[in-house]
């Protein structure tokens, strides 16, 4: 239901898009969606997610940037600048403390070797640089209707093959312990 509930809003901009056809009203959408959603999860859970709250402002950025001059070209970077912020978090992880931000979060349930984490870190780093580039590519060398398929189905695809890979690897590393 999280996954769910975290891709509300691009689900929303998708099936307003897909109706419209157009990206002005589908971001004039997804900027109170996002608000909705972010607000609705402080009224829940009395906290909110930092990616929730990076998403929030970008899309309250660039969206009303995308409304205000009626240029579709913002929005299409939204994904791309979130998956590099998150590079470099992740990078920089590594340098801050003893544990990265894998480690921090799975390391109270997976015991790994201090080298597994940073490669795991690091395999993240990799793929969020690559899902942003990945972004730009589509969203300047096809169409604007390829775009908004690829922003939900292309980048949500490439997380789960992503994670199913990071959980072959794990499997490995765990089996190697052993």
């Amino acid at each position: 239901m999280k996954l769910l509930f975290d891709f509300l809003p691009i689900l929303v901009f998708f099936l307003v898009y897909k109706t419209t056809g157009d990206i002005i009203i589908a971001t004039a959408v997804l900027i109170p969606a996002t608000l909705v959603q972010v607000g609705y999860t402080w009224i829940k859970h009395r906290t909110i997610e930092k990616m929730h709250i990076v998403s929030l402002v970008l899309v309250v950025l660039l969206g009303g940037a995308t409304v205000l001059l009626g240029n579709g070209d913002f929005i299409k970077w939204k994904p791309t600048i979130v998956n590099w912020l998150f590079a470099v978090a992740f990078f920089g992880s590594q340098f801050i403390g003893h544990k990265n931000i894998i480690e921090r979060m799975m390391g109270d349930k997976i015991e790994l070797p201090h080298n597994t984490w940073r490669t795991l870190n690091l395999a993240w780093v990799g793929f969020f640089i690559l899902s942003g580039a990945v972004n730009l590519y589509v969203a300047f060398n096809f169409s604007e209707d390829i775009w908004v398929d690829f922003k939900l189905f292309g980048l949500l695809g490439m997380t789960i093959v992503f994670i199913i890979l990071q959980g072959i690897y794990l499997s490995s590393q765990m089996q190697n312990k052993d």
